[in-house]
């Protein structure tokens, strides 16, 4: 393997010393009164042979490394995929790169990529948090590492946060249904899952329900179980309450349930998805949706950790950043 050139390389075959390069490279020729013909000699040289910073070198010298580690549920999700996008462009703007990884709703798998990101120097984090991460992140606080968590954040942890509007989305997306499309039995089906964001969807579907003296109708889903499970439990559901509304609380779950709807040619029409999907604007029967406002979550997010890495912060930032319903 051909070894990689080096500063030190650069300053032999141009004739210069050490030091020079390196000030040049780092954009101080005209702090040390460097010649501009020495600088271009030397910048001409970097072009012409391709040479590349050791970006871990470079961040032993400066304290940063100008990464950032995303921690995701399943990047997968349309959300969470959506939402990197803008967080990867925002972040750009400032020179920085992402990193991100899948957590799978595993505590320990989540342990280990904060750990491993901590140890390649990543200058801060965003976390959409799984349960039982309080301690892990709490350490990363304790140490001054930037950490701004989204999507959900954990109630025993003060910490910068971007959530959306979880309750007031589902209260309206419920009262949509049952005002506006007229139904009588407007199930919920949600995961089995004691995070803030479900509980907040959960309990704005049971203030648009009681407040109208409607019955609650929940179910809930295992998030790791198969697919073909989920189907059957939602068929269930619908069919034996005689549902003729739904609120769905993520975007996967109201996949499942379109594809239980078609196989079983189930008699319901009228749904509502906690989260956007482009496919939602194409299928039959339509799904109206409560849409996040990723751009805005993500700008916020950036825009937050930034400040905390360049020390421009004032104390925790915490933003609530309200939902669009939209009608189909």
């Amino acid at each position: 393997m051909k070894k990689r050139l080096s500063i030190s390389d650069i300053a032999k075959n141009l004739g210069i010393s050490v030091t020079t390069v390196s000030f040049i490279l780092n954009d101080k020729a005209k702090e040390k009164r460097i010649s501009e013909a020495q600088t271009k000699k030397v910048l001409d040289y970097v072009a012409q042979v391709g040479y590349k910073p050791n970006q871990l070198a470079k961040s032993l010298r400066t304290g940063k490394s100008k990464t950032l580690g995303l921690l995701v549920e399943d990047i997968s999700n349309s959300f969470f995929a959506n939402i990197a996008d803008q967080i990867e462009k925002f972040a750009y703007d400032f020179g920085y790169h992402i990193v991100y990884c899948s957590m799978n709703n595993d505590v320990n798998r989540a342990k280990e990529l904060i750990q491993l990101f901590y140890d390649r120097q990543i200058d801060g984090f965003i976390i959409a948090p799984t349960e039982g991460l309080t301690e892990v992140i709490q350490r990363l606080l304790k140490n001054n590492v930037p950490v701004v968590l989204f999507d959900r954040h954990l109630e025993d942890l003060d910490t910068n946060y971007v959530i959306s509007e979880n309750h007031k989305g589902a209260y309206e997306g419920t009262r949509f249904l049952l005002e506006e499309k007229q139904a009588a039995r407007v199930g919920m089906i949600t995961i089995d899952s004691n995070q803030l964001q479900m509980r907040g969807r959960m309990e704005g579907y049971k203030e648009a329900v009681c407040g109208l003296e409607k019955k609650m109708l929940v179910e809930k889903i295992v998030r790791e179980q198969p697919e073909e499970e989920t189907i059957q439990q939602i068929r269930a559901f619908i069919a034996e309450n005689q549902l003729d509304g739904v609120l769905f609380a993520t975007n996967y779950l109201a996949l499942s349930g379109l594809k239980a709807i078609k196989r079983y040619n189930l008699p319901i029409d009228k749904l509502v998805s906690f989260d956007e999907n482009a496919l939602f604007s194409l299928v039959e029967p339509a799904v109206s949706a409560i849409s996040q406002n990723i751009p805005v979550i993500a700008r916020q997010v950036v825009d937050i950790l930034i400040n905390e890495i360049n020390g421009k912060s004032e104390g925790l930032v915490q933003v609530v950043v309200p939902c669009e319903l939209i009608i189909r």
